[in-house]
């Protein structure tokens, strides 16, 4: 029904209707629509005190995300973990659950270990298998050497681990030291290269006292393929006790020594090889 020009000054017979209806079930805009007031003011006066019905009112967004987490904690799942499912603060999880028992721990400390220990070493046989990977991919890449590319590549070993001629030691010979195979295999294959004949060459093991030095000096030579009579006499390192050695095993054999006879002109080629190499690398356009 419509109100007269003073609809509002039966204030207290329109509450009364007012809660009435609110009562009854009605929202706001229905009291609002069927007492037929415009004035929320007004409207607020009327409903002063009055709660709402249930059905108006708006769920909470977090009830849903607090029963399952209580839920989750029940079944034994820790704050982190129902963190990472519900995406909720912990500190939220942490209130809502303070009042349910502590799960008990499922796994013992061995078996949290032995579960730790096949994860990292998952993870090492993935960075070995991604290691190697790389390591082969560069290895193919190489392909066959061309002379020219050999030559370079041995005069820059020698400069790198072979004996050099001093102002005050004058040392023009060709004497190459080493352990690792490779490079003996390379340096030899370099001396062929440049026609030095084998029977210039002269071998020797330089070797811990402790080792095993015949197996080293057999070593050695099936590695080259040498005749005993070229090898000259081992030389031993002696012992310090006060150092911890860490080249042991069935895989020390020393190293190698490597000297060509009449070697005098080969080195100053050598010599000179490498320190074109130096003006041509500074000079060159990268």
């Amino acid at each position: 029904m419509a109100h007269p020009p003073g609809k509002y000054t039966d204030f207290e017979n329109l509450r009364e209707q007012a809660i009435a209806l609110r009562r009854a079930g009605l929202s706001r805009r229905q009291i609002r629509d069927r007492l037929h007031i415009d004035n929320n003011d007004i409207l607020n006066r009327l409903l002063e005190g009055e709660p709402p019905p249930e059905w108006t009112k708006r769920p909470n967004a977090k009830d849903d995300q607090r029963d399952k987490a209580r839920e989750l904690r029940l079944q034994g799942r820790t704050y982190d973990q129902i963190q990472l499912e519900l995406g909720c603060s912990k500190s939220s999880i942490s209130l809502w659950a303070r009042d349910l028992p502590t799960p008990e721990r499922r796994r013992g400390r061995e078996e949290a270990a032995a579960i730790a220990r096949r994860g990292w070493e998952a993870r090492l046989r993935i960075r070995d298998e991604e290691r190697q990977h790389t390591k082969s991919a560069a290895r193919e890449s190489i392909g066959d050497l061309s002379a020219r590319e050999l030559f370079l590549v041995g005069v820059g070993l020698y400069w790198a681990e072979g004996s050099k001629d001093k102002p005050y030691a004058r040392r023009e010979n060709v004497t190459f030291v080493n352990s690792d195979p490779g490079m003996i295999r390379v340096f030899l294959a370099w001396l062929d290269l440049l026609g030095v004949e084998r029977e210039r060459h002269r071998y020797a093991v330089m070797i811990h006292e402790s080792a095993d030095v015949a197996a080293a000096e057999q070593h050695w030579a099936e590695l080259i393929g040498a005749d005993g009579a070229l090898f000259n006499k081992t030389t031993l390192k002696k012992h310090n006790p006060k150092t911890v050695r860490k080249n042991t095993g069935d895989g020390y054999h020393g190293c190698l020594v490597i000297k060509v006879l009449k070697s005098a002109d080969l080195y100053r080629r050598i010599e000179g090889a490498w320190y074109g190499i130096v003006d041509s690398a500074r000079g060159a356009d990268h």
